[in-house]
């Protein structure tokens, strides 16, 4: 059985706006549509949406919440098979536990409770760094347009991330365009490949050939017509974290790897994937790099 896409709802707009996207996803891979509602939170609430019912604020106020995303998503994708759950946890720790057995975690920018001054909710970015599963983070404006094009970090050390964004790109029928960062030597470096005498046009020729061989092995692997693929391939000089968010302009997506350090509670975010998911202006996958 194919994994289902999850996505979390608490009934704020930023939710609404991963619930639709959550529900395009699973329709395009052909697969359940999972609604995640972590009610822990609720007993803060007041008890106002609840009076004369008979029944406690947290029970209407879910139930209210997972019918309302599920009669949205199959509005739009009448075939689209959706469940939805209500668990009593903090949203985070529950999305991170759905990620086992998901295709797809989906989340919006921030939640109800969200500050307006945060760059990224506290619960995306929890979510993001620790989810078993590639996570995708709806920004909080909606997008007006399609450019037709997906933007990928690509290299040796991102192979997940690049056949994630080959395989998005494919089923959406969009430019896959794949970008390597690379650094050019400061002038009295004292790295090896300076005292070694690499100079930038050599450091510029071996970004383009790990860029060519990543592209080459992601699309060896991925299944379906690749031939239809229209695939970019650019070197760009300059740190990856800055790289991507500029190359993210005019982009429908932007996919990034994160590695999973030894000893460590799940996925840890480093420098790209945390700066991408802050500034970044269209939505963000950040894809978990396994060994």
């Amino acid at each position: 059985m194919e994994l289902p896409v999850v996505v979390g709802v608490d009934g704020s707009e930023p939710a609404l706006r991963a619930l639709d996207r959550a529900a395009e996803e699973a329709a395009l891979l052909g697969t359940e549509l999972r609604v995640v509602y972590a009610s822990l939170w609720e007993r803060y609430e007041g008890s106002a949406l609840a009076d004369g019912l008979g029944t406690s604020a947290d029970d209407v106020l879910a139930r209210d919440i997972v019918e309302s995303a599920a009669h949205r998503a199959r509005h739009d994708h009448p075939d689209l098979r959706v469940v939805t759950e209500t668990v009593p946890e903090e949203p985070e720790y529950a999305l991170v536990r759905a990620s086992r057995d998901a295709a797809l975690l989906v989340t919006g920018s921030r939640g109800r409770s969200g500050l307006s001054e945060a760059l990224l909710g506290s619960v995306s970015l929890t979510v993001a760094g620790h989810a078993h599963c590639p996570v995708l983070v709806v920004r909080d404006a909606p997008g007006e347009r399609t450019y037709g094009r997906i933007v990928v970090g690509a290299g040796a050390e991102s192979p997940e991330a690049l056949r994630f964004a080959a395989a998005e790109a494919l089923r959406r029928g969009a430019v896959l365009d794949a970008v390597r960062a690379w650094r050019a030597p400061a002038q009295g470096s004292p790295s090896p490949a300076a005292l070694a005498g690499e100079s930038a046009r050599h450091r510029a020729e071996r970004a383009a050939r790990e860029l060519d061989e990543a592209v080459e092995t992601a699309l060896k692997e991925l299944p379906g017509d690749v031939s239809r693929l229209d695939v970019r391939r650019r070197t760009v000089e300059g740190a990856a974290r800055t790289v991507l968010v500029e190359a993210a302009r005019d982009a429908d997506l932007v996919v990034v790897g994160a590695r999973r350090r030894p000893r460590s509670f799940g996925l840890q975010l480093g420098r790209v994937a945390h700066r991408v998911l802050h500034h970044a202006p269209c939505p963000v996958v950040v894809v978990p790099e396994r060994g």
